[in-house]
Parts: structure tokens; C-alpha cells; sequence
């Protein structure tokens, strides 16, 4: 089998891959819908991979794995990686998942990840009002997550939260240290949530980037009676291009309150100061931003042997993207928390694809389907409506 062709289009927001072969077997990967511009980049690497046999996947992502970069750059070559282990899985008629090495758990824990309701405001009781929703949820999730500080609205609506211009542009502009008044704000609203949630469901906070050590520090200590499940992104994250373990590192030894992140590193020798130091409690690569779900296994095993937990990122990697989540979290050891759930937006995405359950969710789980491939696929005739006109041949 031979790679004839690398196919890129935009359906709805999410930049789509498909890798097509000469023997009739195509995969397909996708991209998060914040990065439409990706399109003609990841067009730049069809050259290298036309010829190659895509059920070698490493031996083709050897030649373009050193290509990419930090998200969203590496984003790319992860949605090649998994259009490759999506004709893999179809050419031996298997799910994914057996070719990773088999699963380990019939049904693969998640938590809220894209389902949210829009916050009416950033008080307490309007953290708690979002909660409490949130844990009224049909797929009644064991995890909830909610940004917090500066990962979302509150460090430029609350007046005085920190010290500094706020600073306009997205992505998280704004860095600095949190006002005494900001500080007892942010525990509030903590609070408030864990006061809905109980002991029931477990709360995560995405915090940043943005904090000091020291705000990191003081939060992660004042939080600890409340037994948060994690808190993400503190001092680097989400579009951040470097890691920071030496200061992740003070703030991790400083507090029994767990400490995540890693959404954006790109590929296992970017983790690897962050694993061997022990800089965190739990990582959370995404499998469109790491350079793939093998890259991410990787990582996991990697991390299992020094002691830390792994709770893969993906709110926006969408249903072809949650295929790709469920086949990898199915092969993961032990130290295996729960991924962040993508859904389908706009909501006709899931009148195009097939393979999905219905409900996709139970109690927070989602059973591994045994389909050939990722076991998402898209359906022609009902997609070609979304194709925009430079991007009419997609499917021939």
C-alpha cells in the first residue's frame, strides 16, 4: 500500500486531513477549530509522505515529526499521524487500539471538557449557578472542569484582581501578580463551586497561564482542604512555547493540591525535564497538539514510571478527534485519570460522521467500540453540503 495523495479541507471551522492510498483505504484527522489557518501547512508536508506506506506509521512520521512544533504548530503532523493510524487500523480490519498493544479498560472515563454553559457573570454564586448545571448534565460526568483567574473573564472583569494593564488579544494575554482582594475573590468562587459539587463530582480548575510562583503557590495551599482534583496551566499552557519545569517544580513541592499541565508541549522530548523532575502531579497532552495518540502513549508510560497521573487535553479536537482520544485512553496504564471530552460543533457534525453510540456518554464513560480504525469516520454524500467550492474533489 502507498500514499497517492494528502487531502486538506476546512468543514465547518476544523481543518479536516485525508490521507488517501492506492488501494482504496483513506484515514482521516482533524484539526481544533481556533486554527483554520493550518490548512496550507499541513499541505506542506504531502511531498514528503507520497510514496510511503501509511501502515508504517513511524517510519513516515520519522520523516515529518521534526517539521512541527509547540501548538498550535504541531497540530499538523498529529492529524497526518492519526489519518496514518486510521488506514492502519482499516487495512487490518482492527480498531486502533489493538495495534497499540491492546486495551487495558472496556470503558474509558471522561470529563466536561466542550460541554459548558456560558457563565452570566464571574461572582461566586454565578460560578455556583454554572456548577450546578454542570452537574445536572445527562452524561453525568465524575469530573467537572472550569477556567478560573486567567483562563477566562474573571482576571479582566473583577476590578483589581492583579497588579498590571490588562492587556487585550486572546490566548490568555494577561501575566501578573494577583491583588490581596483578586486572590480572596478567586477562593470564593472555588468554594462555591465545591460547595454545589460536594464530594460527588470532583472539581478541576484551568488557572492560566498567567500566575507567579508565588500566586501559584499561595492558591495551591489555600485550596488544599477543598481536595481539587487538579490545577492546570498555572504558569505556562494553552499556546505558551516552552514548559518551565524548574518552576513548576517549586510550586509542585509546595502543596498536596495536585498540579497539571502540558496541552501544548509537542512530542515526549518536551516532557521529559517535566517527567524526570517530577515537576508535576498529572500531564495532559493533547493528541492533536503532541504529535499524535503514539507520541502520547508514549509519554504515558513514560510518566506511569516516574509516579504521574495523565489526563490527556481535548476539548476541541472534535469527533474525529474523540475517536482518536477513546482508542488511545483504552491502551493507557493505570496512572490513566480521564480525557477532556470534544463534541461536535455545529451540531450537524454528527448528521456526518458515523460509528458514534448514541449516547455517546454514560455516567461519565464511554465504552470502547471495536470498529475497524479510529472507528469515526465521515460520511461522503452527507458532508460534501459543508465543503467549500476550492475543496469540491475532497472525497475523489
Amino acid at each position: 500500500m502507498k500514499i497517492t495523495d494528502l487531502k486538506c479541507t476546512v468543514i465547518g471551522q476544523n481543518p479536516i486531513v485525508r490521507v488517501v492510498t492506492d488501494q482504496g483505504i483513506d484515514g482521516f484527522g482533524q484539526v481544533e477549530p481556533s486554527k483554520q489557518y493550518l490548512k496550507p501547512h499541513i499541505l506542506f508536508y504531502k511531498n514528503y509522505i507520497i510514496g510511503e506506506d501509511p501502515t508504517d506509521v513511524e517510519r513516515v512520521m520519522m520523516k515529518i515529526r521534526r517539521l512541527g512544533s509547540f501548538k498550535p504548530w504541531g497540530s499538523a503532523v498529529s492529524a497526518i499521524e492519526m489519518a496514518l493510524w486510521d488506514i492502519a487500523g482499516k487495512a487490518a480490519n482492527l480498531p486502533v487500539y489493538k495495534l497499540l498493544g491492546g486495551k487495558v479498560r472496556d470503558k474509558i472515563c471522561v470529563y466536561n471538557g466542550a460541554v459548558r454553559f456560558p457563565m452570566d457573570g464571574c461572582q461566586p454564586e454565578d460560578y455556583a449557578k454554572n456548577m450546578a448545571k454542570m452537574k445536572a448534565a445527562p452524561e453525568k460526568f465524575s469530573i467537572i472542569k472550569q477556567g478560573v483567574a486567567f483562563h477566562g473573564q474573571m482576571a479582566t472583569q473583577v476590578p483589581d484582581f492583579f497588579y498590571g494593564e490588562i492587556q487585550s488579544g486572546s490566548h490568555h494575554a494577561n501575566r501578573g501578580l494577583i491583588t490581596e482582594r483578586g486572590m480572596g475573590h478567586l477562593i470564593d468562587c472555588i468554594q462555591a463551586m465545591k460547595d454545589v459539587l460536594g464530594n460527588e463530582v470532583g472539581l478541576a480548575l484551568d488557572c492560566g497561564p498567567g500566575f507567579t510562583v508565588p500566586d501559584a503557590i499561595r492558591l495551591a495551599r489555600a485550596v488544599e482542604p477543598l481536595n481539587i482534583m487538579w490545577l492546570e496551566d498555572l504558569l505556562t499552557g494553552d499556546y505558551v512555547p516552552w514548559v518551565a519545569p524548574d518552576s513548576y517544580r517549586e510550586v509542585t513541592q509546595s502543596t498536596s493540591t495536585p498540579i497539571h499541565t502540558g496541552e501544548q508541549i509537542y512530542l515526549r522530548q518536551n516532557f521529559k525535564d517535566l517527567i524526570e523532575q517530577k515537576a508535576v502531579n498529572i500531564i495532559g497532552p493533547d493528541p492533536c497538539d503532541i504529535g499524535g495518540i503514539a507520541e502520547l502513549k508514549w509519554v504515558a508510560e513514560y510518566a506511569d514510571l516516574h509516579g504521574i497521573l495523565i489526563a490527556p487535553h481535548g476539548t476541541g479536537d472534535g469527533l474525529l478527534g474523540l475517536g482518536a482520544l477513546v482508542q488511545v485512553a483504552a491502551t493507557l496504564p493505570q496512572n490513566y485519570i480521564a480525557f477532556e471530552y470534544p463534541t461536535g460543533r455545529p451540531n450537524w457534525w454528527y448528521d456526518i460522521v458515523e460509528g458514534l453510540p448514541d449516547p455517546i456518554v454514560t455516567d461519565s464513560l464511554i465504552e470502547v467500540w471495536d470498529h475497524p480504525g479510529m472507528g469515526v469516520n465521515l460520511i461522503p454524500e452527507a458532508t460534501k453540503p459543508y465543503l467549500v467550492e476550492e475543496d469540491i474533489d475532497f472525497f475523489d
